[in-house]
C-alpha cells in the first residue's frame, strides 16, 4: 500500500473508531499492537487523525489495581453493569499475565467478564503484560488514547503483581486501589508507600463482616488525608461485588474525582504528564538510563514532553532519532 493509500485508510479507520464501530476499534487496537514497520506507520497516521480534534476530555480513564485474588475482575464486571444502567459506554483494557509459553495474554479477565461481551456498549480487550514490571504493557497508553475517542469510560485493569504495580498511577486520570479484608496486604502496601498513589481506596468483599470493618478502619487511620496530586481527600469505599453492595457509591466517587479534575484544571495537565512518563519509560526500555541522560535527564525530559500532548508514537520516534545519531 502506498503512502497516500495508507493515509486515506487510516483516516477512514479513525472516522469509524469515533462512531464506536466495534470492528474498527478492534482493528485499531491490533494495529497499535503490531510492531512491523508498515503497521507502525499506519498506527502513527491513525493517532494523527484521532488526536487532530484536540484532547478527549469528555471520557474518563480509570486505573484499577490491587494484589492478585482481591476480586478486581469481578468488581470490574459489576461496575460495568452500573455504568451501563447509567447509559454510559465502557471500554476495558484487561492486562493479563503473560503465558510462559506463547508470551500472549492468558485471557482470564475476558473469561470472567464474558457476560458483558454481548453488550454493544461494552468493549473488552485483553492484553498481555509481556513481563513488564509495573503491571502494564507498553501498548496500554496509546490504546487508551484510541478508546477515549469512542467510550465514556475507559478502565484499565492491571495484572496484579504487588508492590511494583504503580505504573497505572501515571497512566490514568483516576487510580483506584482494591484491598481485600484480612489479607494483611493493605498495611504492607502502606509501608511500601504504594497507597500514596491511589485517588480512591476500595475494600472489596465487604460481606466478610468484622474483617472488612477492621481493614476499613486500618486504611482510614493510615491515610494522610489529601492526595499528593491536589486538594482531594482520598475516600475509602466498601464494596461487595458478589452481593452488589457499595457499587453505586463507588461509581459516584469515581465520577466525583473526574469532576474534581475537570473543575480544578488538572485533567489535561495530568494526561500530559502521564504521556511524558510513558515516553520516559519507553526511552529507558530501549536505551537505558544513559539514553535518558543524553536527552537532558529525567526531570528535563518530563518538563519538555509534559508541557503539551501530541502523538506519542511520533514523539517516541523523535527521541529515538536523536539517540541514534
Amino acid at each position: 500500500m502506498d503512502v497516500q493509500a495508507e493515509t486515506q485508510d487510516s483516516e477512514q479507520l479513525a472516522r469509524a473508531v469515533r462512531t464506536g464501530d466495534r470492528a474498527a476499534i478492534a482493528r485499531a487496537l491490533n494495529l497499535l499492537d503490531d510492531h512491523r514497520p508498515g503497521a507502525r506507520e499506519q498506527a502513527r497516521a491513525l493517532l494523527d487523525h484521532l488526536l487532530s480534534d484536540g484532547p478527549q476530555q469528555a471520557a474518563h480513564l480509570i486505573g484499577l489495581t490491587g494484589p492478585p485474588g482481591v476480586g478486581k475482575s469481578t468488581l470490574t464486571a459489576a461496575l460495568i453493569s452500573v455504568w451501563r444502567e447509567r447509559n454510559l459506554t465502557v471500554g476495558i483494557i484487561a492486562v493479563d499475565p503473560s503465558s510462559p509459553i506463547s508470551g500472549g495474554a492468558l485471557l482470564g479477565d475476558r473469561l470472567r467478564m464474558n457476560s458483558a461481551c454481548n453488550d454493544d456498549g461494552v468493549f473488552i480487550r485483553s492484553l498481555s503484560n509481556r513481563g513488564q514490571f509495573g503491571g502494564l504493557s507498553s501498548e496500554v497508553w496509546p490504546m487508551s488514547l484510541v478508546m477515549l475517542c469512542c467510550f465514556d469510560i475507559v478502565l484499565v485493569e492491571t495484572v496484579g503483581v504487588g508492590q511494583r504495580e504503580i505504573d497505572v498511577a501515571t497512566s490514568c486520570d483516576t487510580t483506584c486501589f482494591v484491598a481485600q479484608p484480612g489479607a494483611g496486604d493493605s498495611i504492607q502496601f502502606l509501608k511500601a508507600g504504594i497507597l500514596e498513589v491511589p485517588h480512591i481506596l476500595v475494600v472489596n468483599k465487604s460481606d466478610m463482616g468484622e474483617e472488612a470493618s477492621r481493614t476499613l478502619t486500618e486504611l482510614r487511620g493510615a491515610l494522610g488525608g489529601q492526595h499528593p496530586d491536589g486538594n482531594w481527600p482520598v475516600p475509602v469505599v466498601a464494596t461487595s461485588a458478589l452481593h452488589g453492595e457499595g457499587l453505586q457509591e463507588l461509581a459516584d466517587t469515581l465520577q466525583a474525582h473526574f469532576e474534581h479534575l475537570n473543575s480544578d484544571g488538572q485533567l489535561q495537565q495530568r494526561r500530559n504528564s502521564n504521556q511524558a512518563h510513558w515516553l520516559l519509560r519507553r526511552v529507558e526500555d530501549n536505551f537505558g538510563r544513559n539514553g535518558v541522560e543524553r536527552l537532558g535527564g529525567a526531570a528535563q525530559f518530563l518538563r519538555e514532553f509534559g508541557s503539551s500532548i501530541g502523538n506519542p508514537l511520533r514523539q517516541l520516534d523523535t527521541c529515538q532519532q536523536k539517540l541514534n545519531r
